[in-house]
């Protein structure tokens, strides 16, 4: 297959960022149009709900969701099917395959925009509030998991056995996944602003142009895949600011110890410097709860922590799944 002439992947990667930021500004010039809509309301008592869901849903709400998001999954996995059939080489230039993938994508967020402004809702309405964060949470363990032989689990130190097993079939088939989990929490949502949501859209189509560039020295650079690793832990920290519940700083500090203890180590500088890195991190820790208070702290023990109990948890799940299908007689 010919590869697009003219246009690196970097330059479509700059291209699709700069359009990703111009479509958030859309989100937010066109919010005001959004407020004659009636949201559901928490009963005093009664369990929790998703705010940006309407309080009478219609038979279109639904459906123009549903379908958007179907047509939408379906046009992406295609693509990434056929990129596989094909035997494609990593290069740096644009394939006629990514061009058609994130104008499938580029298509449907204009899609939704429009769904969102005519009928509201999004998925939000028949499935719960959590999967859209888990989703994204597996996502990211799995890419820890992908990432295990070049950067380790902690400590620059890989893990082997079953989970670097795991992490090399997870590399083969993360796309199929990788779409579900961008494009399912794309249309979990109405294409609304606020904070939380301004920066979760601009993070989603980040992820989407991710998912598009597959087979393009784009896709693999460490650096870019390490902005979307680190945007999580600036929408958590905004996501709780804008709830008010006072636990930003366990996001915050949770999710950065993931960092300085994982990702920091596969950054190509000398280990001395991650060390260190890791020791201002743990002083501002002390330094935080000194004067915060200490009864909050476990709390961001439990998320570092909870991702790596969760990785040899899920390389189990892939690893057992893949010997599974291994054994299976093909037709």
């Amino acid at each position: 297959m010919q590869t697009a002439p003219g246009l690196s992947a970097y330059r479509g990667l700059t291209a699709a960022i700069a359009a990703s930021l111009l479509l958030s500004v859309a989100i937010w010039a066109a919010n005001d149009s959004l407020a004659g809509w009636t949201l559901a309301q928490r009963e005093p008592g009664g369990p929790r709900i998703y705010p940006w869901q309407l309080a009478d849903p219609t038979f279109w709400s639904r459906t123009t969701a549903w379908a958007g998001y179907s047509l939408h999954q379906i046009s992406i996995w295609a693509c990434i099917a056929y990129a596989q059939r094909q035997a494609l080489r990593y290069t740096t230039a644009l394939k006629p395959v990514n061009w058609f993938a994130l104008g499938v994508s580029a298509l449907f967020v204009l899609l939704h925009f429009a769904q969102t402004h005519l009928f509201y809702d999004g998925l939000a309405q028949d499935v719960p509030e959590w999967t859209p964060m888990w989703s994204v949470i597996l996502l990211l363990l799995t890419v820890m998991l992908m990432e295990n032989r070049r950067r380790g689990i902690a400590f620059g130190r890989s893990w082997g056995g079953f989970v670097a097993q795991a992490g090399d079939v997870a590399r083969r088939y993360h796309g199929y996944y990788f779409a579900w989990a961008a494009i399912y929490t794309f249309w979990y949502h109405p294409m609304v602003f606020t904070s939380g949501h301004a920066l979760g859209f601009l993070y989603m189509f980040l992820l989407l142009i991710q998912g598009s560039l597959f087979f393009t020295r784009a896709h693999t650079n460490r650096w870019w895949t390490l902005t979307l690793e680190l945007l999580v832990i600036v929408h958590g920290v905004m996501v709780a600011i804008m709830n008010a519940d006072g636990n930003w700083h366990m996001f915050g500090f949770g999710l950065a110890g993931i960092f300085f203890v994982t990702q920091s180590f596969g950054l190509g500088w000398r280990r001395t410097v991650s060390w260190s890195l890791l020791g201002l991190y743990g002083g501002a820790v002390i330094v935080f709860y000194s004067q915060w208070g200490w009864a909050d702290f476990p709390s961001v023990l439990r998320i570092a922590l909870g991702y790596y109990v969760a990785i040899p948890l899920l390389a189990l799940v892939i690893f057992a799944a893949w010997r599974l299908t291994a054994r299976q007689p093909r037709r």
